[in-house]
């Protein structure tokens, strides 16, 4: 199932030009960097739970991927000196059922990069990888108090179900292209 997937040159809201691309093998010291550089907020919204320091066992966690089973999009910029990973977003299949194949996403954007697209343009990157390998259907978790995530979603122009319960808003998006108006 595992196909490639061609980098993605983006202009952020701000006017800055980054990258959308796989993770590969040689990101491992610009992702440790980058979750070590994240806020106790984004750790909170994003594995709604308190995590003070990244182990090597947490970051083998975050590179080890199968690519038939997951997709895992980094956002970088040019810092002058290399690249950042300033975003991630990865989907993993939940679903394989015929007709209700699904997946988990899920998204981090460093604080300093918050409110200018990021998200959006890795949603829109992610479900154009997972129309093309059969994916029907994204789901994600999402903390009530985490209403810039929901606003993503909501933008998206994807057909959008949520349910609260209790602290968490359950949130399915339809990905059929016919439902969003065609595939991005």
């Amino acid at each position: 199932m595992s196909t490639a997937i061609a980098p993605v040159r983006a202009t952020l809201r701000n006017g800055l030009e980054a990258t959308i691309r796989l993770l590969r093998p040689d990101d491992r010291g610009r992702m440790a960097a980058a979750v070590r550089g994240l806020g106790a907020e984004t750790i909170y919204t994003r594995l709604f739970s308190h995590r003070t320091e990244l182990t090597e066992a947490g970051l083998d966690r975050i590179m080890r991927f199968d690519p038939d089973r997951e997709a895992v999009l980094v956002v970088t910029i040019d810092t002058g000196g290399g690249e950042a990973i300033i975003g991630a977003g990865r989907y993993v299949l939940a679903s394989t059922r015929p007709a209700a194949v699904s997946a988990e996403i899920a998204f981090t954007v460093e604080e300093d990069y918050h409110g200018q697209g990021v998200a959006g343009r890795l949603l829109q990157t992610l479900a154009a990888v997972a129309r093309e390998r059969g994916i029907g259907r994204f789901e994600a978790d999402v903390l009530s108090g985490n209403p810039s995530m929901l606003r993503v979603f909501e933008r998206s122009g994807l057909p959008m179900r949520r349910r609260a319960e209790g602290g968490v808003v359950h949130v399915e998006l339809d990905l059929a292209p016919e439902a969003a108006g065609g595939t991005p």
